[in-house]
C-alpha cells in the first residue's frame, strides 16, 4: 500500500511538470514545426553569416566614428623618466644634467625627468570635421549594407521556396503520371491476352513506365536538392528535420493586377538600399576633396606641459630638488605650407576622380534596379498570359486524353497514339505549373521592390 501511494505521488508530481510545460514545446515535441516563408526568412535574418559579419562591420564604423570625434579633444601624456650614467674614464666628478652643474665623488651619476604634456590642435582646416562627418557617412553606409544583404537573402529564399513549391507540386504530377501508365500498362496486358495488340505495343507501354518511373525519382531528387540549399541558405544542418508549409495556390494568386513597372521604379528609387549608399558615397567623395583642400590652409596647435627633474651628487634632496626644478610651459605652432612636392594637389585630383567614380556606381546602380524591376514586370505579366494559354491548353488535352484512353481501351486507338496524348497532357501540365510559379515569384518580387513585405499569397 506505502508502494503504491509513493508511485501515486510521484505520478501526479510529474503530471504537474507536464502542464507547467509552455504550449510551444508540447507542440514541437507533438508535431515537427511548419516552415512558412515568413519562418525562413525570420530565421535567416537572425542567422546568416553574411548579414551577422555585415552587422559586426557596422559596430566597427561606430567606433570609427567614436575615434574621429575624440581627435577633437587635446591629448595628454605624462612622462618618467630615469636614467644612470657610468662615466668610468672621466678625471673629475663632474654631473651635467641639463642647467645643472654638480660634482660627485663616484663616476656613476643618477638622474630623472617627469613631466605631464598636453597637445591640442586649435585648427587644421576643418579636417576634423570632415573627417567626423565621413565616418558617420560610412557608419550609415555599413548599415544599408546590412540592409542590402538582407534583402538579397530574401529574395534567393522566395525564389528557393517558390522552385521548392513548382518541384513539389511536379513530383505529384509524376506520380500521377506513373499510376496512370501502370494502368495503361495493365490495361495492355489484357488487351495483349487476347490478342487486340501487338507484343511491340506492350513493350512501349512498359518502356513508357519505366521512363515515368525515372521522372519520378529526378523530380524527387530536384525537390530534395532545393530543400538542401534552402537548410544552407539558413545555416541549418543538411540533416536536419525541416518540414516546409507548402500552401496551395490557385489562380488569383498567379492573376493578381501587377502594379506599372515605372511606379515600381520611382518607389524602389526612394527605398532600396543600394541607391541611398550610392548617393551617401557621392557625399563622402565630396567630403574627401574638402579635407584634401585643407593642405593648403594653415595649422595652428596648442601644447602645454609641466615638469621637473632630479640628480645626484647635489646638497639638495630629493624633494627639494623636484620642487627648485619644477617648471611650467605654454606655446602655440602655427604650419604654414609652403611647398609640399604636389601631394596636396595631387589628393585634391583623386578625390575629384573619386567622386566621378561614385557618381558612375550610382548611375550603374540606378540602370542596374530599372533593368531587374523591368525584367521582373515583363516575366510577370508574360507569365500570366502563359499561365491563362496553358490552362486553356490543358483543360483541351486532358479532354482529348481522355476520348484516346476510352477508345484505347476498347480497341480503337493504338498505342502510339495513346502515348503521343499523354505526353501532350504531361507537357501541358508542366508548361501550366512553370507559368504558374513563374508569375506568383515575379510578382512576389515586385511588390517587394515597392517596399511591401515578400508574399505569395
Amino acid at each position: 500500500m506505502q508502494n503504491k501511494s509513493i508511485m501515486k505521488r510521484i505520478s501526479s508530481i510529474l503530471l504537474s511538470c507536464l502542464l507547467l510545460l509552455p504550449a510551444g514545446m508540447k507542440a514541437e515535441d507533438d508535431v515537427p514545426k511548419q516552415w512558412t516563408l515568413s519562418d525562413c526568412i525570420d530565421y535567416a535574418l537572425e542567422h546568416n553569416i553574411t548579414i551577422r559579419r555585415n552587422r559586426i562591420n557596422v559596430e566597427s564604423t561606430q567606433e570609427d566614428v567614436k575615434t574621429a570625434k575624440a581627435n577633437l579633444l587635446p591629448s595628454l601624456n605624462g612622462s618618467i623618466s630615469q636614467r644612470v650614467v657610468n662615466r668610468p674614464n672621466s678625471a673629475s666628478g663632474t654631473i651635467i644634467s641639463g642647467d645643472n652643474i654638480t660634482t660627485s665623488q663616484s663616476k656613476t651619476s643618477y638622474n630623472g625627468s617627469y613631466g605631464i604634456d598636453a597637445n591640442w590642435t586649435v585648427y587644421n582646416g576643418s579636417k576634423r570635421l570632415n573627417t567626423i562627418k565621413q565616418q558617420e557617412l560610412n557608419s550609415r553606409i555599413a548599415e544599408l549594407n546590412v540592409s542590402e544583404s538582407e534583402n538579397s537573402i530574401e529574395e534567393s529564399i522566395t525564389q528557393l521556396y517558390v522552385q521548392i513549391l513548382y518541384s513539389a507540386e511536379a513530383v505529384k504530377v509524376n506520380e500521377s503520371t506513373l499510376e496512370v501508365s501502370r494502368k495503361e500498362y495493365e490495361r495492355g496486358q489484357e488487351l495483349f491476352n487476347v490478342g487486340s495488340i501487338a507484343s511491340s505495343d506492350l513493350a512501349q507501354l512498359e518502356a513508357q513506365v519505366s521512363n515515368d518511373n525515372y521522372q519520378l525519382v529526378t523530380s524527387q531528387a530536384t525537390l530534395q536538392d532545393y530543400k538542401l540549399q534552402l537548410k544552407q541558405l539558413l545555416e541549418l544542418d543538411g540533416d536536419f528535420e525541416m518540414a516546409l508549409y507548402l500552401p496551395q495556390l490557385d489562380d488569383s494568386n498567379v492573376l493578381i493586377p501587377l502594379p506599372a513597372k515605372d511606379d515600381v521604379y520611382h518607389t524602389a528609387l526612394s527605398l532600396r538600399p543600394e541607391i541611398e549608399s550610392g548617393k551617401l558615397n557621392v557625399e563622402t567623395s565630396d567630403l574627401s576633396i574638402k579635407t584634401a583642400r585643407a593642405g593648403y590652409l594653415p595649422a595652428l596647435s596648442l601644447s602645454a606641459g609641466i615638469g621637473t627633474t632630479n640628480a645626484n651628487g647635489s646638497d639638495f634632496s630629493f624633494s627639494e630638488q623636484v620642487k627648485q626644478n619644477w617648471n611650467n610651459s605654454l606655446g602655440l605652432t602655427l604650419s604654414i605650407p609652403i611647398f609640399d612636392k604636389r601631394q596636396t594637389k595631387s589628393s585634391i585630383n583623386k578625390a575629384k576622380l573619386q567622386r566621378q567614380t561614385s557618381q558612375l556606381d550610382l548611375l550603374d546602380k540606378q540602370k542596374t534596379l530599372y533593368k531587374t524591376i523591368e525584367s521582373l514586370w515583363l516575366s510577370a505579366n508574360s507569365a500570366q498570359q502563359q499561365y491563362v494559354a496553358a490552362a486553356r491548353k490543358l483543360k483541351s488535352t486532358e479532354t482529348s486524353y481522355s476520348l484516346v484512353s476510352e477508345q484505347f481501351n476498347v480497341g480503337m486507338k493504338n498505342t502510339v497514339e495513346l502515348l503521343t496524348e499523354k505526353n501532350n497532357l504531361l507537357s501541358a501540365q508542366q508548361e501550366t505549373l512553370q507559368a504558374k510559379y513563374t508569375a506568383i515569384l515575379n510578382a512576389g518580387l515586385l511588390r517587394f521592390y515597392q517596399g511591401e513585405e515578400i508574399n505569395l499569397f
